[in-house]
């Protein structure tokens, strides 16, 4: 039996810790126990249940009354914040699932039950096909793109930082890598886009939306797009659809899966970002 002992943090961040404990329990017939988890536990109920997996800590009646949710956060963030804490974990064979993630053994073979126990609840799943059901009767292929921007303009010196126009110009490159197809985007964003940037593009955009709905319809789409992030890289994981990481304008457009935290289908090996 695992025990993972991370503490909660961004959504996409906190899937990928999971991912080889849960692969070699699907593998290999045992269970983890998940210590510490954080709100978006809820949009996952294949996950909450699983055969697989134990959430000593998890009881609705007392997380979801008064302040629940933000004490169990404070006492969380002060567990895996301390070092007496850390070498108890330690001492006790527990494991931080972010140091899991070149264990990739177990992956492929457990890929189907991965895919349905992150399969988000039932609504979310529905709004996403919902979503994109226009676009898809309109068009051949549809690519998601990721606008990543708001802290991207300081992280790692904004190398991956563009301008909305940029993004333009990255989804015209994608365009041309489908000729004689009709190509429609979905953009998910958490800011507001200037509509006119986009005029002459068939294009639906969510902004502000739940990050798991953004995730989830980015892996329902053909291809995916993005800088480099967790986000865009789990929904081509989980989704298992081509991915085109943006990593300099005027870049050559190439699409590949994500196959594990580190590795794409085209033998690319992925920096730690």
């Amino acid at each position: 039996m695992r025990v993972i002992c991370d503490a909660p943090g961004q959504t996409c961040n906190r899937l990928w810790t999971y991912v080889a404990s849960l692969a070699d329990c699907i593998v290999n017939h045992h269970k983890m126990v998940v210590l510490f988890f954080d709100y978006t536990i809820v949009d996952f109920p294949n996950f909450r249940k699983s055969k697989y997996v134990y959430f000593p800590f998890y009881h609705p009646w007392y997380l979801n009354r008064g302040n629940g949710w933000n004490n169990f956060k404070g006492a969380t963030w002060k567990l895996t914040h301390s070092e007496k804490w850390d070498k108890r974990f330690k001492k006790l064979g527990f494991r931080k699932g972010w140091d899991t993630r070149n264990e990739i053994e177990n992956i492929p073979a457990a890929m189907k039950e991965l895919q349905h126990i992150f399969t988000p609840r039932e609504e979310i799943c529905k709004e996403a096909e919902n979503k994109l059901k226009g676009i898809k009767e309109n068009c051949d292929i549809v690519i998601g793109v990721h606008i990543r921007r708001g802290d991207y303009a300081t992280w790692n010196d904004g190398i991956f930082f563009y301008s909305h126009k940029e993004y333009r110009g990255f989804m015209e490159a994608a365009m041309e890598v489908f000729p004689g197809k009709k190509v429609g985007f979905f953009i998910s964003t958490n800011e507001p886009v200037p509509q006119d940037v986009f005029d002459g593009l068939q294009v639906d955009m969510h902004n502000n939306g739940s990050a798991i709905l953004d995730l989830h319809t980015l892996s329902l789409c053909d291809y995916i797009m993005g800088p480099y992030s967790t986000f865009s890289r789990w929904a081509s994981f989980i989704g298992e659809k081509p991915l085109c990481w943006l990593d300099h304008v005027g870049q050559s457009m190439h699409f590949s899966k994500v196959l594990s935290f580190f590795r794409m289908e085209d033998g690319t090996t992925l920096k730690d970002w």
